[in-house]
């Protein structure tokens, strides 16, 4: 007998924990399935534990992309969780919310669909701050008392403290708070954990329903396709780790949050999707979607290298036995190196006019690196690592299928920096870090630039440079996007449903219509309450009541 569930929520990563656990305290009976592992690991929980599994891990899985022409024929991976928690279980844990104006830009868009239910800033605020235990926060814009722990970086290097001080030096402001009024300046993230401990969704919204009758949690499930049958989505089809088929059946709704490519990768295989592209591998067509899979969009980034003229930042050579003691520091003191993620001070600046909203986000990280899919250039040193990221990127790129097979893995082309907007963002960028570099007290601390290449800054250098080394920051987005009526690429209404079809919503970073400026973790978690809320038909558990706040640090109005 197909086992039967008031709702099925698909991917258990940051929005999926979220939506599930909305959706049980309401009382529903949910099924969540996950297709990773366990995120109960000791070096998941600890704050520098994604430097050891970014690379190589059981929980992560790496989407190659497809060669990128204008990246010269480039090919570079896009990894993604495979793990409960799903990005929040393996990120850095910068904790970051986006600007007012991301969320206006979605309610402008949006506000012309039947029974709108509002985007903007008001709307969403409230998500954000139930959400939210922050530990030196309490106002308008932060919530103290909600499940996900945020916190002040337990350890700050010198070098992240040079790099601060050398940014302000250039004429930006200091900002104790990235999520506050302003986005613009300079200054110490805050981040999901709490002494010591990673605070993710697995942990913040999962473990509190252990034993509850009313979730069902499958891991090393990887659904295969959704049922439909009479124009609603009926249920689940799923294998588990031992290859066994399984099916899964709601009464209420089946709600997809398996991520920005993985998601659409489902909808295709479910039949729902650009008509042409799914009868290229013999899927029969239920909806003609062609916005399946399309407007993919990440943030860019590239890196700026600085070899230490001393033993400045985190030294990489004998990692093992360093992080023992660091280990051991914590246990005896609670203290410690161990209680930093490694990126502890960043920015928001815009070098072409400092009075406007922020182009760039910059991210230091006191430690010499490069990604594994470029080259290694340095190793056993000490120096400095600072990436420049365009927060607002115009570059568009797409999933499609690679078969009708659910074991292959999607065709991904982010098609970062492909716009020349966002090469003209990434070079401004790049420059005026680079001036960073050679302000006090950070100059007086560098050996030498490693990369870019010292002897060649000219534009067209600059441009090769970013070319060879951009990368993901890890925040594909948009795949499934919420549209207004009458637009022929939106896959989503603005209550997250699927175009055509019932009992079936999206819930994950797939539906932005844009990205936010910033990280997109604590975005990707309000997407899944907001989900719920729409499931659930009230505001209820964690939002405080929509249009009772007040818009703190929006520009322009939501609706009323």
């Amino acid at each position: 007998m197909i086992p039967r569930y008031d709702h099925i929520v698909v991917g258990g990563g940051s929005s999926g924990c979220v939506a599930a656990a909305r959706l049980v305290a309401a009382g529903h009976r949910v099924l969540l399935l996950e297709g990773g592992h366990s995120h109960r690991h000791p070096l998941l929980d600890m704050p520098p534990g994604i430097f050891k599994m970014i690379n190589g891990s059981k929980y992560m899985r790496y989407h190659q992309t497809v060669p990128q022409p204008h990246l010269d024929g480039r090919v570079h991976d896009i990894p993604q969780a495979n793990v409960l928690g799903g990005g929040s279980s393996v990120n850095a844990q910068v904790y970051m919310r986006g600007r007012p104006s991301d969320y206006e830009g979605w309610h402008d868009l949006l506000r012309g669909d039947n029974d709108y239910p509002g985007w903007g800033w008001r709307d969403v605020l409230p998500h954000f701050r139930g959400m939210e235990g922050n530990d030196r926060l309490n106002d308008a814009l932060h919530g103290a008392d909600g499940p996900l722990l945020v916190s002040d970086p337990g350890h700050i290097d010198d070098m992240s403290r040079w790099f601060v001080q050398a940014v302000q030096g250039l004429g930006e402001p200091y900002n104790h708070d990235f999520n506050g009024p302003s986005q613009r300046g300079v200054g110490f993230y805050q981040f999901m954990n709490r002494r010591g401990r990673r605070s993710s969704a697995a942990y913040a919204f999962i473990a509190a329903l252990e034993g509850n009758p009313n979730l069902t949690l499958r891991l090393n499930a990887r659904v295969r396709r959704v049922v439909v049958a009479n124009g609603r989505a009926v249920g689940v089809a799923w294998r588990d780790a031992a290859g066994t088929e399984h099916q899964a059946a709601a009464d209420g709704e089946v709600i997809l949050g398996a991520g920005s490519l993985v998601t659409p990768q489902l909808l295709m295989l479910s039949g729902i999707g650009p008509a042409d592209q799914l009868r290229e591998h013999g899927i029969d067509v239920l909806i003609d979607l062609p916005g399946v899979g399309e407007n993919l969009v990440d943030h860019p980034e590239v890196p700026i290298i600085a070899v230490a003229n001393g033993k400045y930042g985190y030294h990489k050579q004998g990692a093992g036995w360093r992080m023992l003691l660091n280990g051991l520091h914590f246990r005896l003191f609670g203290t410690g190196r161990i209680l930093s993620a490694g990126v502890e001070a960043g920015a928001f600046v815009n070098p072409s006019d400092p009075t406007a909203e922020p182009t760039i986000q910059a991210f230091c990280v006191p430690i010499v690196y490069l990604d594994r899919d470029t080259l290694t250039l340095v190793k056993d040193t000490y120096g400095v690592t600072v990436t420049t990221v365009v927060i607002k990127p115009k570059s568009r790129g797409f999933v499609r299928l690679r078969s009708a097979d659910p074991d292959a893995m999607p065709l991904v082309s982010p098609n970062l920096l492909q716009h020349p907007a966002d090469v003209r963002s990434m070079l401004e960028g790049q420059r005026f870090f680079l001036r960073a570099f050679k302000s006090s007290p950070l100059q007086e601390r560098i050996a030498s630039l490693a990369v870019p290449d010292p002897a060649d800054l000219s534009d067209e250098a600059l441009l090769r440079h970013c070319k060879r080394f951009v990368k993901t920051n890890y925040h594909p987005a948009g795949t499934c996007r919420m549209g207004p009526p009458g637009d022929p690429l939106a896959v989503l209404d603005s209550r997250l449903q699927v175009r055509g079809l019932e009992g079936l919503r999206v819930c994950d970073l797939s539906a932005m219509p844009d990205i936010n400026a910033g990280n997109t973790n604590a975005p990707a978690m309000m997407m899944g309450s907001r989900c719920a809320e729409f499931v659930n038909g009230a505001a209820g558990h964690w939002a405080e009541g929509r249009r009772t706040t007040p818009l703190v640090g929006a520009t322009t109005s939501s609706s009323a």
